[in-house]
């Protein structure tokens, strides 16, 4: 029940701080970081897959909602999610961890750096492309991605250095 009510309030503190902060900071006029996708990324490797889709689905609604923007972060969330079992698979230690949160601590630090670059430039990739619904302008598209996937990154695994200690 405990570990329940932390992950409602991580939760919540995540779209909070994207919604009233992050989503405030352009930039270069279009760099943003989306730290909301950490909370998917750290999630506890048990959480039976609907839950996990539902719970994606739910925080990408919920940027979208004080966003205002029709469903992009709930698609690419959604989709982040669904890949998230296959990277877990790929990056995480062989030996007992189906019950760990993926983090640096249970990962390593250069198995969990893997894992959330991946996941990171998934979601970016998704949502960015999703955006501009188009490839008229996909050289300003693959600098979006990456610029915004390089802050996203900086912060996500400068949170997680913290927790690692």
């Amino acid at each position: 029940m405990k570990t329940n009510v932390q992950y409602i309030l991580k939760f919540l503190l995540l779209v909070l701080l994207q919604v009233l902060v992050l989503n405030n900071i352009k930039f270069l006029g279009f760099i943003n970081p989306y730290l909301y996708v950490l909370f998917i990324i750290t999630l506890p490797i048990n959480v039976p897959r609907v839950l996990l889709l539902l719970i994606a689905f739910l925080l990408g609604l919920s940027i979208d909602i004080f966003s205002n923007t029709l469903g992009v972060h709930a698609f690419s969330t959604v989709f982040v999610a669904f890949m998230r079992d296959p990277l877990i698979r790929l990056f995480a230690p062989r030996d007992n961890y189906e019950f760990a949160s993926p983090s640096m601590q249970t990962f390593g630090i250069n198995q969990f750096t893997k894992y959330a670059i991946l996941m990171v430039l998934i979601h970016h990739i998704v949502l960015f492309t999703m955006e501009a619904f188009s490839f008229e302008h996909v050289g300003l598209l693959i600098i979006r991605i990456f610029l915004n996937s390089i802050f996203t990154l900086i912060l996500l695994l400068s949170i997680e250095r913290l927790n690692l200690r």
